[in-house]
């Protein structure tokens, strides 16, 4: 009987460091962000089929949006334990660079993007 219970001790205890290693937590982390937004004009006006970029920094790999009639965008099922760049352009004009960082806790991030449209 303790044999039993000393087993089930130690395998209890290894599934514990086996799950603090993996960084698998109780809820305290989400799995997985979101990013959304709306593309705006200088006078806050959206701007439909602007093409929003979203760079994962550590395998540089790209993904676009085109920005819907609202200027509406949105990127989900991103990695926590990765920053990412996201920017916006439209008519040749181009956005400021936003920093998505993997020490944003957040799962769900709002982030406006303004593009000068003045001529």
């Amino acid at each position: 009987m303790k044999r039993t219970i000393g087993v089930a001790v130690c395998l209890l205890l290894a599934v514990t460091l086996a799950t603090a290693q993996a960084g698998i937590s109780s809820g305290s982390e989400p799995r997985t962000k979101s990013v959304s937004g709306q593309v705006l004009g200088s006078s806050n006006q959206p701007l439909p089929n602007a093409i929003v970029y979203l760079k994962n920094t550590k395998t540089l790999a790209v993904k676009t949006f085109i920005a819907q009639n609202d200027g509406g965008y949105r990127f989900h099922a991103l990695s926590p334990n990765v920053d990412y760049e996201l920017y916006a352009e439209y008519n040749g004009q181009r956005s400021d660079n936003k920093t998505i960082s993997q020490f944003d806790s957040r799962s769900q991030l709002t982030i406006q993007l303004k593009i000068r449209t003045e001529r």
